[in-house]
């Protein structure tokens, strides 16, 4: 059952292991822990948050094991190719695979924990949050640069990039939950506003973003507002879609 460590961390090998088999029993819950489970624990001076993947069922058990890497492994690795780029991530320190003969088991990823003032999410819920338009088009020209460098976030959705605070109203950006990525060459006009689908359905928002995007990409804000708006609105019909089906098929809970 290996653990791949970041050479920084490789004498830390041993207190990591001790996390990771003592996962279930120690370490401070952090989020719902619904989905996947994550914990904090201190290693030495620092925080570090281990996530540990839900059990995937049999068909990905194996397709893990002999076809696709697992979500740990590319958590691990997308963030060391993210900082390679210069995206901001919290460092990656290890990951670890549990294989048996049915395929993989557990899963963990493994990096330092990041305190943030914020997510996107607090700009979607708070219209009245301080500097929120300095903020969401300082987040435009990250997204911007994602895009630049040909880096497709999946998931880009609000939970999933942390927002620090700097000097001088300046605010860094951090990727998290980062299993689901591309990589391309050049990103297309399309693919690039259908990135921004998932973030906020607030018209005023998508046109703040929309008139940063533009400036940037040297494209007309009329164009890029209407894409924008387009994606966003397919995104929301189909999640309304999904939560109504959903109603219906539990309708006896």
């Amino acid at each position: 059952m290996p653990l791949f460590i970041n050479t920084i961390f490789i004498s830390k090998e041993n207190e990591l292991k001790n996390h990771i088999n003592k996962f279930n029993s120690t370490g401070i819950l952090f989020g719902d822990g619904k989905r996947n489970v994550i914990k904090l624990f201190k290693l030495e001076e620092i925080t570090i948050n281990i996530k540990s993947f839900k059990i995937p069922h049999l068909i990905n058990k194996i397709a893990y094991k002999y076809f696709r890497k697992s979500k740990a492994r590319r958590s691990y690795e997308y963030a060391n190719r993210l900082l390679e780029n210069g995206i901001g991530t919290p460092k990656p320190i290890a990951y670890y695979e549990n294989f048996t003969l049915l395929g993989l088991q557990e899963s963990f990823y493994i990096s330092e924990h990041l305190q943030a003032e914020l997510t996107f999410r607090e700009l979607v819920l708070d219209p009245d949050y301080p500097d929120h338009e300095n903020i969401l088009r300082q987040f435009t020209k990250f997204t911007f640069d994602l895009h630049e460098k040909g880096i497709e976030f999946l998931d880009h959705s609000p939970g999933n990039t942390l927002i620090k605070k700097g000097s001088q109203n300046q605010y860094e950006f951090f990727l998290v939950d980062l299993n689901r990525m591309h990589f391309h060459e050049i990103m297309d006009f399309d693919s690039r506003m259908k990135n921004f689908h998932r973030l906020t359905p607030k018209i005023e928002m998508l046109a703040v973003m929309s008139d940063e995007y533009a400036k940037l990409y040297n494209k007309e804000y009329d164009e890029v507002f209407s894409k924008m708006c387009f994606y966003t609105n397919d995104f929301q019909v189909k999640l309304h879609r999904k939560i109504e089906r959903k109603k219906k098929l539990l309708f006896w809970r």
